[in-house]
């Protein structure tokens, strides 16, 4: 078993080495990860403070405030510190990316893995419904899900699971339907395991490779339509740390002050930076799931 363990790694290691940009990514996502984990000694919270990730307000003067040696990158309008916000909004993005992707998974594999284990009209009538949810566009079904339920950070969560299952449940149908075949699982049924026992032990386990290829690169996607939701005012509150709410707080300085369209580029610069670098991160370490699972890639 160790021996095993030790080659698969050994060709692990090669297969990422081929591909620098894999590396990347995977430092992106380290680098992100342990920002979240060591938010409070970068960013330590006010001693009074009940909620962690409310920003530290110096004041409510609508023009933001410059970067300088008291606020590392500047403040927003009504002086949310950016720096604070960013650094306590990276948990923020993993516990929604994360968050979505887990129960979007859940659901995909749960539909997709008895419609296409049993097929008929059950894997008929599974399909038809995630068509209907496929042909709806995602962020506008989206949106109508958090405002019937009100804007808040957990509804976002809710509200992006419910319309990124079908993608997984696609996926896995298409795979369960090729593994149900093999010899494996043929020989289990014969010995006289039960169709639960099939599906969990031995179909499911070897048709989620490509699922988890797909979810990395959703990871980012999620945090990109989180933020934008929050951008139209239906995510986290004001205030709340998160990279969303923050671009939606420099959306009056886009373009600077008049005369000065460089003045209060940070506000732009830094929260957008941040988001950008998370989902290129993701996307470059789907590249390496794919390059580690795919046996194609071998």
């Amino acid at each position: 078993m160790r021996e095993r363990l030790r080659e698969f790694s050994a060709e692990t290691w090669k297969r990422l080495k081929r591909r620098p940009l894999s590396l990347v990514g995977l430092g992106l996502i380290l680098a992100f990860t342990s920002i979240a984990v060591l938010a409070p000694i970068l960013a330590p919270p006010e001693p009074n403070s009940r909620d962690y990730y409310l920003i530290p307000q110096d004041g409510y003067s609508p023009d933001p405030v410059r970067p300088s040696r008291e606020h590392v990158f500047g403040t927003t309008e009504q002086q949310f510190d950016l720096y604070y916000g960013i650094v306590w909004g990276t948990r923020t993005a993993f516990k929604i990316g994360v968050a979505v992707v887990l129960v979007s998974m859940l659901l995909g594999m749960v539909v997709g893995g008895i419609g296409g284990f049993y097929g008929g009209w059950v894997d008929e009538t599974l399909m038809r419904f995630t068509d209907i949810v496929m042909a709806l566009p995602s962020i506008i079904l989206a949106v109508v899900i958090v405002t019937v339920r009100g804007p808040s950070l957990g509804n976002v969560i809710v509200a992006l699971a419910a319309v990124s299952w079908p993608t997984y449940a696609r996926l896995i149908r298409g795979d369960v339907l090729t593994v149900k075949q093999r010899e494996f699982v043929l020989a289990a049924r014969a010995l006289g395991a039960s169709d639960r026992r099939i599906l969990i032990r031995h179909v499911i386990p070897n048709s989620i490779y490509p699922v988890l290829v797909v979810a990395s690169l959703d990871t980012g996607a999620i945090v990109l339509s989180a933020a934008a939701l929050s951008f139209l005012g239906l995510g986290a509150p004001v205030g709340y740390a998160d990279w969303g709410q923050l671009i939606a707080m420099s959306r009056n300085w886009i373009i600077g002050a008049s005369g000065s369209p460089l003045d209060y580029w940070h506000t732009v610069a830094f929260p957008g930076g941040a988001i950008f670098l998370f989902v290129l991160g993701w996307n470059l370490l789907g590249d390496a799931f794919r390059d580690i699972l795919d046996p194609r890639q071998k």
